[in-house]
């Protein structure tokens, strides 16, 4: 519930300006502090009153007064706040005037003093004197007094010094909102104590919600789990690797829920279709769709898209795919179809080389699928049986272990009662999951289920609405806030966590930091089956996830019902209705919302959504915390109305500025911001002081623009995110340390200095590029200093020379902390023997060693190193040959080598390592490939099914350099 997530952001606020070295509270601090009391037990409160049992329509509409109570108070305090930083602003701006006024008037009158009491010998030079003179110390002077002062406001600002003073009337009214719901309180706890426990009552009202949603649910979270589709998936190898030449299409038809993407995506990764096809490229195309995204999504996923082909039209597009396809054996799958158009549009770009090729799409319309080819059999999906149903809900509640004999006929009649759905079976499951396995549980579950459970996709949001009841307090608002971007998007984990933070969501923990908290929420919800895994990282970490459509349709209702959020897209009702939404529609929300939305949240698809919200200025006194334009292009609109004077989060990252809005610069609650910009930043960029994250893309190619040193002005800043871009050092003697800094990405050519690493103590993650010549004297750089980054954990390393250099003669003497977990070098040319630096660190667990990262033709690594590498990519690097078995990678997982054309084999003893998984290869040497395919049957000869081994020859026969090689 937003009351919650609303009651912990306004005790963020409270903390923030009672912390020590916070904002200077006079002479009201006692009084605010009795207020952050009372705000603290509403939070216990709510954390141990959930809506378990009993009224719950009477229980929302209590938590909603506590969550506008909330908003109100602070509202009140970050608008003070606010009005303490015009006001200071207002008053340097009245000095500046009084002080050019009182230097003009001084300037007057000693001119005036020496023309009356100079001797008349000396009169006329002198005055000459001073009348050349006087203008320049004038001037001189009053820019030293000025640019004094002015650095003294920012040094002000930046320390956060600004003297807030609430008056009494003010504190009254604080705590005058905060007491309003005593009696709330009071109420909510009589109905917790009239339901004693979780599961002593039968839940009588279970949330429901309306319209149809889109898409498939994929069934798990990380490794999905399937359970009935066994026949459905060798159906679909026979069909898609059959003996017909010609280009099949081959249709997967059913409701929403049933498990047509799960089948799908179970087929598009299977083995033996891998290998059977040259090509695979898979788009999701939804109900809103556009022409040039499904074509860029399908160039992207067939490895065939290029940055130059963002900038082309879609015919031009269109013409990139069919000739990536032309002559290749390919596998498309075109998933969630809603309407003929799309496939009319784009059947033309694949081609028909009677070769064997096949076409995939997942519909839930008959016709859109009978319309793609009228002669092919439509596989239709099936509900799963009785003894199918269990075995998947049983699988997503005890995973490998049984379940209590006590539990297994209640737990039947759950798995019979979700109709054979797998959707609502794995929601369901995910639930069970987390709560209590007792059986007055499980049984008021079955007897509620039975009745809510059809075939209809209206029904399975009530089951949704149902987990999202049970969620913790603590999850809500993270749930609810994936409505914020658009359907089918793969979400950054990473800046997911950091907008998580910014907004307030997470409860401070002492012993943990916010990202790591957050971390622990995500892996909840993917738990909970609420959010599912996209793509892992090389160390198994997640690094994209998304939200099943079935789920965002009940985030968005649910954040709308609760003031969470205003969405404005293609399908907002409005725009259904044709009510044409302009800014000012947006400040005056409807009039049965009692206070306007905190968080707008825009995905600019339409043109017309642009020019209302994006290019108008009509909005004033707007109470909106965050604003956010999420999509998949940049867009160029010709200004930005940025008068929220009360955001916390500004993510424009997608908008393309061509000057730098100074508005930026006065939403001093700034704690995320994220833009693109074509020009250096200014340093005003420093009065941000309570920036957490900046994220700044700078979309001139071939410039690197300067931060200002201003940067290193921003104690609370935790994530500096940025396009190759130099970092100032600071010259003062006065130590400027960012101790809150764990991001800094992409500095281009860093000087390692160890004053600059004492700068950011704190460092977990850090990326350098640099540009310079082949014979570059590296010692004043300093890279040997990396040494002293004691908590740095990922560290990427890129060299590129301005001239092509075939060896590197003076590659750079690198040195690294030992926390280190994450390697990627590029092009710094270090030899093989060197690598012990590498293989020493005991904490490695990822090594990318790419483009010329190393030099020379043999690797021998020393034995005990690498101790707890998992993942070893080597990719365009010169070696030919490498010595090594399990003693030198003993714990590696997946080994990945990509187009190392000279590498004549695998060594044997690698197939040796009991950990590895996957060997895979891209575009290698001939002997190489028959290496690997002879220690994946060794492997197999001796029992070890495990061990896969892939390979990717599409540019085998296209790389001249190789050619040579091969003849």
């Amino acid at each position: 519930m937003a009351a919650y997530s609303a009651v912990i952001s306004l005790s963020h606020t409270l903390d923030t300006i009672l912390a020590p070295g916070g904002l200077p509270i006079s002479p009201q601090r006692r009084k605010l502090e009795s207020l952050r009391d009372k705000v603290s037990f509403l939070q216990q409160f709510l954390e141990s009153s959930l809506r378990k049992t009993g009224d719950h329509a009477a229980a929302e509409s209590l938590e909603a007064k506590i969550r506008d109570a909330a908003f109100e108070a602070e509202d009140m305090i970050v608008s003070r706040t606010s009005y303490i930083v015009e006001v200071s602003e207002t008053k340097l701006l009245l000095f500046v005037l009084r002080s050019v006024m009182v230097f003009i008037f001084v300037n007057t009158m000693l001119q005036f003093a020496v023309k009356n009491f100079v001797s008349a010998a000396l009169q006329s030079v002198t005055f000459d004197v001073v009348r050349i003179l006087m203008p320049v110390v004038v001037i001189l002077n009053l820019t030293y007094l000025l640019s004094k002062y002015v650095m003294e406001f920012k040094t002000k600002a930046r320390n956060v010094k600004y003297e807030v003073q609430f008056n009494s009337q003010e504190i009254e009214a604080l705590h005058k909102i905060i007491e309003k719901v005593g009696s709330v309180v009071e109420k909510m706890i009589k109905i917790r104590d009239e339901s004693e426990a979780d599961d002593q009552k039968p839940m009588r009202n279970l949330s429901s919600a309306g319209s149809s949603p889109t898409g498939d649910f994929s069934v798990g979270s990380g490794k999905n789990v399937v359970v009935g589709f066994e026949s459905d998936l060798e159906e679909m190898r026979t069909r898609l690797t059959g003996a017909s030449s010609k280009r099949d299409i081959v249709s997967i038809v059913g409701m929403g829920g049933i498990g047509k993407t799960t089948l799908a995506r179970q087929a598009y990764d299977d083995s033996y279709i891998v290998y059977h096809f040259d090509t695979r490229a898979w788009v999701t195309v939804s109900q809103e769709y556009s022409l040039r995204q499904v074509l860029i999504g399908l160039l992207d996923s067939a490895k065939i898209l290029t940055e130059k082909m963002y900038d082309k039209r879609e015919e031009e597009l269109a013409d990139c795919l069919y000739k990536g396809l032309v002559g290749r054996r390919y596998l498309i799958v075109m998933d969630d179809i809603w309407d003929t158009q799309i496939w009319d549009a784009v059947r033309r770009f694949f081609p028909n080389d009677c070769n064997g090729s096949r076409i995939l799409l997942t519909t839930r319309l008959s016709d859109v699928a009978l319309c793609a080819d009228s002669f092919s059999p439509l596989h239709k999906m099936q509900f799963l049986k009785e003894g199918e149903s269990w075995n998947l809900l049983c699988k997503k509640v005890f995973g490998e272990k049984d379940c209590p004999r006590e539990l297994e006929d209640i737990g039947k009649a759950i798995a019979r009662n979700c109709g054979g759905l797998p959707l609502a079976i794995v929601v369901i499951g995910g639930l069970l999951s987390k709560e209590s396995r007792r059986q007055e549980y499980w049984r008021n579950l079955a007897e509620n289920l039975s009745s809510i459970v059809t075939k209809d996709d209206d029904q399975c949001l009530k089951i949704l609405g149902l987990s999202y009841n049970r969620l913790p307090q603590r999850l809500r608002a993270c749930f609810l806030y994936m409505a914020v971007f658009p359907e089918d998007y793969e979400i950054p984990v990473a800046k997911l966590i950091r907008l998580w933070a910014a907004e307030g969501f997470l409860k401070p923990n002492a012993s943990k930091s916010l990202e790591d908290l957050a971390e622990e929420y995500l892996d909840d919800l993917i738990e909970r089956n609420l959010i599912l895994v996209s793509k892992r990282s090389a160390n198994g970490k997640i690094r994209t996830c998304n939200i099943h459509d079935l789920l965002r349709n009940l985030c968005s209702r649910n954040a709308r019902k609760e003031k969470f959020l205003y969405m404005v897209n293609c399908k907002d009702n409005v725009l259904k209705q044709g009510v044409n939404i302009t800014p000012h529609r947006l400040s005056n929300p409807p009039r049965r919302l009692s206070i306007p939305p905190r968080r707008l949240s825009i995905h600019p698809d339409l043109l017309s959504i642009q020019s209302q919200i994006l290019y108008k200025s009509e909005i004033h006194n707007s109470s909106a915390h965050s604003l956010l334009c999420t999509g998949a292009r940049l867009i160029y609109p010709s200004c930005v109305y940025l008068g929220y004077r009360l955001l916390r989060v500004l993510d424009l990252i997608i908008v393309r500025f061509f000057h730098f809005p100074a508005e930026i610069t006065k939403l001093v609650h700034l704690r995320y911001l994220a833009f693109t910009y074509n020009e250096a930043l200014p340093p005003s960029i420093a009065e941000l002081w309570n920036l957490q994250t900046l994220v700044y893309h700078n979309w001139t190619f071939g410039k690197c623009p300067v931060f200002p040193v201003e940067i290193w002005m921003m104690p609370k800043l935790r994530h500096l995110c940025i396009t190759p871009c130099r970092l100032p050092v600071p010259q003062n003697v006065r130590m400027l340390v960012l101790g809150n800094l764990q991001t800094l990405s992409e500095v281009r050519n860093l000087r390692c200095s160890v004053d600059i690493f004492k700068r950011i103590p704190n460092l977990k993650e850090l990326g350098i590029s640099y540009e310079v010549s082949p014979s570059e004297n590296w010692s004043k750089y300093q890279l040997e200093a990396l040494v002293n980054l004691h908590q740095l954990e990922t560290l990427k390393l890129l060299f590129k020379y301005s001239s092509h250099a075939s060896e590197i003669v003076n590659p750079p003497k690198l040195a690294f902390p030992e926390k280190l977990k994450r390697l990627i070098l590029a092009g710094c040319g270090i030899p093989w023997s060197s690598m012990t630096i590498v293989g020493a660190l005991p904490n490695l667990e990822v090594l990318k060693l790419r483009k010329n990262a190393c030099q020379g033709i043999e690797w021998e690594p020393v034995e005990e190193q690498f101790c707890q590498l998992k993942h070893l990519l080597l990719e365009e690097v010169d070696l030919v040959q490498w010595v090594a078995n399990e003693t030198h990678f003993p714990r590696l997982q997946r080994l990945v080598i990509r187009s190392c054309y000279k590498l004549k084999e695998i060594p044997s003893g690698i197939g040796e390592i009991p950990t590895l998984e996957l060997i895979e290869l891209v575009d290698c040497h001939h002997s190489a490939v028959t290496s690997a395919e002879k220690i994946q049957e060794e492997q197999e000869g001796l029992g070890n099914e495990e061990l896969k081994v892939h390979i990717d020859l599409r540019r085998y026969f296209k790389n001249k350099f190789y050619s040579k090689i091969f003849h």
